[in-house]
């Protein structure tokens, strides 16, 4: 009991007597100190004492697949000020290399009773990989949504940028500088979003070619998945470059930094002879050199409309199943330029 008062004094600043104050109902503690201890407790993983249970503090799980990619803290940062707007405590969950399994976290949040769960970015989006762990929540009636495109037949709601509209803009963009031979670096041929964007790629290639949807097909040797790192597009840029590829596409911010770093270490010049465009506009890819062309997701007002979407299921209200599209914009910068002659 000692260390547990200790731990939880600490975690919110305050004396341990306020702690014990609060777990025996005692007087004198304001409303928020006492949330505040309330909520330590639970975040902690202590029992609150039985005549307080019924007060559980309203936290709600943010399970994100990894910080080493900006966007995923962007995304924690919005989400997490949006919820303590609406009173609500983010739990951050963020899984590692041989660490914590998402399906492992969602078992530790049931346990907590969270109010809720967002998953920004996660397994919802690969066709091949385990989704139990969803359909446990859909059972148990946690609220939750999905920040980024979904399998089908999860039906959560789920906020995405538009996969194809962000392709279209960055191939448009490529063309009107003259390149002609553009290739793509996605994820796995099971994820979901760059299934989209392959789809909008061959799309778009089939209408600058100028023969319609019935036009000719992007080829095969266009195209190279890879995993989400920047080691990732070094090596899927590497196996365009050898193609001749002279415009790449990437989906996303990390894969396009890996692309810049494979050109230059073929002594190629970018943009002089390579013009790459990223997805995401994470934070400093306008301190890159040179800065980064991307596509940019809408992150706050994304963030924002994923709150509200489970702050409405949490009070009650019914929120349709499916897919809310934000559409992207592209941000031109000096990594895209004239296609090289010859």
């Amino acid at each position: 009991m000692t260390r547990r008062l200790a731990q939880v004094a600490k975690k919110v600043g305050v004396s341990e007597a306020t702690v014990s104050r609060v777990l025996n109902g005692k007087p004198g503690v304001s409303p928020a100190t006492r949330q505040s201890v309330l909520t330590a407790l639970d975040v902690l993983g202590y029992e609150r004492p039985t005549q307080l249970r019924g007060e559980r503090a309203r936290l709600v799980g943010l399970v994100l697949p990894e910080l080493q990619n900006p966007i995923f803290p962007a995304f924690a940062e919005v989400i997490g000020g949006a919820l303590a707007q609406q009173g609500l405590t983010p739990v951050l969950c963020t899984q590692t290399k041989g660490g914590v399994s998402e399906a492992d976290y969602v078992e530790l949040l049931l346990q907590q009773q969270v109010s809720g769960v967002v998953f920004a970015g996660g397994l919802f989006a690969q066709a091949d990989a385990p989704h139990d762990h969803y359909r446990l929540l859909a059972e148990r009636r946690i609220p939750v949504v999905l920040i980024n495109a979904p399998i089908e037949n999860l039906d959560f709601p789920c906020i995405s940028c538009d996969d194809a509209v962000a392709v279209e803009q960055a191939w448009r963009h490529l063309s009107s500088l003259g390149h002609e031979r553009i290739g793509l670096v996605l994820g796995p041929a099971d994820h979901v979003p760059s299934r989209r964007k392959l789809a909008a790629g061959r799309a778009a290639y089939a209408a600058t070619a100028g023969a319609g949807p019935a036009g000719p097909a992007l080829p095969e040797e266009r195209v190279e998945r890879t995993m989400f790192s920047l080691e990732g597009g070094h090596a899927a840029a590497t196996r365009l470059l050898d193609r001749g590829v002279t415009g790449i596409i990437c989906a996303s911010d990390p894969l396009a930094l890996g692309a810049v770093r494979a050109a230059r270490r073929r002594g190629l010049t970018v943009p002089g002879e390579v013009s790459v465009v990223g997805f995401d506009d994470s934070a400093f890819m306008n301190c890159t050199e040179p800065p980064l062309t991307t596509v940019r997701q809408p992150i706050e007002a994304m963030g924002r409309a994923a709150v509200e979407m489970l702050n409405a299921q949490i009070q009650g209200g019914s929120v349709p199943p499916g897919e809310l599209l934000f559409e992207p914009e592209l941000v031109v910068r000096g990594s895209t330029g004239q296609a090289p002659r010859g």
